[in-house]
């Protein structure tokens, strides 16, 4: 593997990370100093805990289906990348977005 690829990639993913929480953080801040009603501010502090639980489950979702994919993958021996190992994994990838679908709609 490349490792000079790896650098500037997790560097990239990095620095928008933190912009993105760094800008979270100021629109909180603002609505709290606006003098917002507490029920706005508690609503917008249940909401963002319910869409971290949401995107924890989304993520286990489709890395649960994607290991699957890959042993799927790996079961069939393939040592190249064909269009059908790809199609395997994309597949793996809706199953897991269907299946957290699935899953959120039986939670609300």
């Amino acid at each position: 593997m490349n490792f000079d690829l790896l650098i500037p990639i997790t560097l990239f993913a990095s620095i928008a990370y933190s912009i993105k929480a760094v800008v979270d953080a100021y629109t909180r801040r603002r609505i709290i100093e606006s003098r917002g009603s507490e029920e706005l501010v508690r609503s917008l502090l249940e909401g963002e805990a319910t869409r971290r639980r949401l995107a924890a489950l989304q993520w286990g979702s489709v890395c649960l289906a994607l290991a699957g994919g890959f042993g799927l993958v790996e079961l069939t021996g393939a040592d190249r990348v064909t269009p059908g190992v790809i199609a395997l994994l994309l597949g793996a990838t809706g199953l897991g977005n269907l299946a957290y679908y699935a899953l959120e709609r039986k939670l609300k």
